[in-house]
């Protein structure tokens, strides 16, 4: 995620990459070993244009920095975003936001205290087909929503430095660095549900396989399932299915067309969205609202901290079998 936050800013004119930390000392003879689900990496980093770090501290005292991209395991969110936010520094912060609510809060104080935006990279709700299935929902063109259902798979991220994502101590597992990513769109499509009912699979302590019932007081099913139990030549699927009163909408990222809508009346049709992928889009996003160019809120700390919440609702809920419920006061109970 490094190299992926690392290529869409380069490709923003608005800014200039100055410094790049990596606790890896060869990280310049390591470019080319780095791996993920995701295309879109870049070809090269013209490292004699940076200054490159091991130690994160010492870049802040360094460099006259504006912004910093925090990619790193999820263990580190919470320390590295408050150093950066101390040293006055905007943090643009890799998702999930951190392992657990007492680390959020911390996040959430800091960035307050020192008055600098904290933004957590979920890239979901910048994704072009995640974003205009929002707006059509939201704009009551084809009715209320009357089923949901979200899927991602993907074979086991072997690849992670350090076997990290395997490591549910640094990376909370796969509910929380793979289902999180519809966890939170549903809760940016819908609003924090009432209560929560999940079923999973483990392997030796870890949840390989989640899925959650979101319920809603509104006449509508909502469903997201997620995996790390796919083959190996599988390798990754995100989708979605949205059936409106009027129409049914569908993601499929590896179809081609991958989005279609198929209203009621009238010939389905791929609806024309941006080319750019999430990451770009959540990086232009950031670097506008640190420069006081947009004042929207396609996410906020809070809504960052609840989604955390509801991953931990879907936890508690798989272990007791039973309806997690969540209030507005953030409390859970379970029935």
């Amino acid at each position: 995620m490094g190299q992926m936050h690392y290529g869409h800013w380069m490709q923003m004119p608005e800014a200039r990459v100055v410094a790049i930390c990596d606790s890896n000392p060869d990280i310049v003879k390591s470019f080319d070993k780095v791996s993920g689900n995701i295309p879109g990496l870049p070809d090269n980093i013209d490292f004699s244009n940076l200054h490159v770090y091991t130690d994160f501290e010492e870049m802040l005292r360094e460099e006259q920095l504006d912004g910093v991209s925090i990619t790193l395991p999820t263990y580190l969110h919470a320390e590295l975003s408050c150093k950066a936010l101390r040293a006055g520094v905007h943090v643009l912060c890799e998702k999930p936001m951190a392992l657990n609510i007492q680390q959020c809060r911390q996040m959430i104080d800091t960035a307050e205290q020192t008055g600098k935006y904290l933004m957590v990279a979920h890239c979901i709700r910048f994704w072009p087909e995640y974003a205009h299935a929002y707006r059509i929902v939201h704009s009551g063109e084809y009715g209320d929503v009357r089923v949901a259902n979200f899927q991602r798979l993907s074979s086991k991220p072997l690849w992670s430095s350090n076997n990290w994502l395997m490591d549910s101590q640094r990376s909370g597992g796969m509910v929380q660095d793979l289902h999180i990513h519809d966890t939170d769109y549903i809760h940016y499509l819908f609003g924090m549900p009432s209560g929560v009912y999940s079923r999973t699979i483990t392997s030796g302590g870890m949840v390989e396989h989640i899925k959650t019932d979101y319920l809603y007081d509104a006449d509508m099913l909502v469903h997201a399932e997620a995996s790390w139990l796919a083959s190996d030549s599988f390798k990754f699927r995100m989708n979605f299915e949205i059936l409106l009163e009027k129409a049914t909408i569908v993601y499929d990222c590896t179809k081609e067309p991958a989005y279609q809508i198929y209203p009621d009346n009238g010939d389905s049709f791929s609806p024309s969205i941006s080319k750019n992928d999430g990451y770009r889009a959540e990086i232009e996003y950031f670097l506008n609202r640190i420069q006081g160019k947009v004042s929207d809120e396609i996410i906020t700390m809070q809504q960052s901290l609840e989604s955390i919440r509801i991953v931990e609702a879907e936890r508690a809920s798989s272990v007791s079998g039973n309806i997690v419920r969540l209030t507005p006061q953030g409390e859970i109970s379970d029935e």
